[in-house]
């Protein structure tokens, strides 16, 4: 696979390491779990197994003997992680130390402490401080990186903007393609409030006066950077980027930092527009869709087969509503009544489609976040925390979850079709009952 091509599916492959990290915990090993709005682990305190974290916030000062799997809003690591780390949230910041790897995808991104080993980053910016200092190597794929401090191993990052100001002890491997070194992007803030500050990082690939790179440069860019004299030990190797010619439109293909840089807008509307509808949900309906979430845990095997029911039924219904549409129009039409035919066939158009906007709703929003909230309850239910019983952290928790894993190429598409089949077949069976009950009032009532 090319060095580019490798670097598009960098997010992708962070987002299922994430995902795969939080659902396989080991049934051998003894962990701990801690989850609410926010979470400390004081300075004075050691954690001897590994730690799972679900929080608004969290902040570790003590020290964890194992690994640290942290969801929130905000992961801060000011002491020690002395395995490995895996978190994502909207901001990860690791001010402390990390004894093995770190595995970290969100917004904002710094690593201002020490890691061991390598680094694997997935988001909008990554930060390496100047004073820290990274064991292995730092791979990353998202919009800008600022790489300063001490790298041991290699450096392949993929993005809009790239500038290199440590210290790189192996090659550098840098896809900036498609982005001209002057140009100004509009910062991802400037039009979505409320979050975190992040470093002004000029597009395209920048070399500072103090880098040093022991290995080879690489680079794919629109235009050659200025690379200091000495700054780097090896070879300097610049292409640039060419792009091919579209067959069908003849418009140039987009680079791979455009590419990437729509991938991510894309996430975001997807992560955004599912977290409006579950607040919606769970304001308006949160007992009902509770009570879905439960159905599919109780009864997953019957939810998928009702799931594939539902789907059937909905194609029958569809077409014999476009039949019925046809048939009276032509009948009013034969009959004269053209004025009623004309309106019998506006009002089976509007039928018609009222009823696919339905279902398209229930088979694309609400499915995802009963199955979201199943997710968010079964992680509080395994960290045994009280957050399972609310009614909006089981639901966020699932909805940041189910939108890294459907973001993944393969995984993804299956897990749509899952959730879809899993939350119709719920919603089956909930009408089914509410038919049953309201038949039995019925009888009680006549008898």
């Amino acid at each position: 696979m090319s060095r580019n091509r490798r670097a598009r599916w960098l997010p992708a492959f962070a987002g299922l390491i994430l995902l795969l990290a939080l659902f396989a915990v080991p049934t051998a090993q003894a962990f701990e779990g801690r989850g609410g709005d926010s979470v400390t682990i004081r300075s004075d305190e050691v954690i001897e197994d590994d730690l799972y974290v679900a929080a608004g916030e969290f902040t570790l000062d003590g020290t964890i003997k194992g690994d640290l799997i942290a969801v929130g809003g905000t992961v801060r690591i000011n002491g020690t992680v002395e395995g490995d780390l895996i978190a994502a949230g909207q901001s990860v910041l690791i001010n402390g130390s990390v004894g093995d790897d770190a595995r970290i995808a969100g917004f904002a991104l710094a690593v201002q402490g020490d890691v061991d080993d390598d680094v694997v980053a997935a988001g909008y910016s990554l930060e390496v401080g100047a004073e820290s200092s990274i064991g292995g190597d730092v791979i990353y794929g998202g919009y800008q990186a600022l790489l300063g401090g001490d790298v041991s191993g290699d450096v392949t990052a993929s993005g809009g903007a790239v500038e290199l100001a440590g210290t790189i002890g192996g090659n550098a491997t840098i896809d900036v393609g498609g982005i001209d070194p002057g140009e100004q992007v509009p910062p991802f803030t400037s039009f979505v409030p409320n979050l975190p500050a992040v470093p002004t990082v000029r597009a395209g690939l920048s070399v500072g006066e103090q880098a040093g790179i022991k290995g080879d440069l690489n680079y794919t860019a629109n235009a050659a950077a200025a690379v200091p004299t000495g700054a780097v030990a090896g070879g300097v190797e610049f292409s640039r980027y060419v792009p091919a010619e579209t067959e069908a439109e003849g418009r140039p293909t987009p680079s791979p930092a455009v590419r990437t840089g729509r991938w991510f807008l894309r996430q975001f509307r997807h992560l955004v527009s599912l977290l409006l509808i579950g607040v919606l949900m769970m304001w308006v309906v949160p007992d009902w869709t509770r009570k879905l979430a439960r159905n599919v845990e109780t009864q997953p095997l019957p939810s998928l087969g009702w799931g594939v029911v539902a789907i059937a039924v909905f194609a029958v219904l569809m077409a014999l509503l476009l039949i019925a549409t046809v048939l009276l129009t032509v009948v009013f039409g034969v009959v004269t009544l053209g004025g009623l035919a004309g309106r019998f066939a506006v009002l089976g158009g509007i039928v018609t489609s009222a009823t696919g906007f339905s279902f398209s709703l229930l088979w694309r929003y609400v499915t995802a976040i009963v199955i979201a909230v199943l997710i968010g309850q079964l992680i509080f239910r395994a960290l045994k925390s009280p957050a399972e019983q609310s009614r909006w952290w089981p639901m966020v928790l699932g909805v940041v979850l189910f939108a890294i894993v459907t973001a993944v190429p393969v995984l993804g598409w299956l897990a749509r079709l899952g959730a879809i089949l899993l939350g119709l077949g719920a919603i089956w069976i909930w009408g089914r009952a509410l038919l049953a009950s309201r038949e039995e009032h019925q009888a009680a009532a006549e008898s």
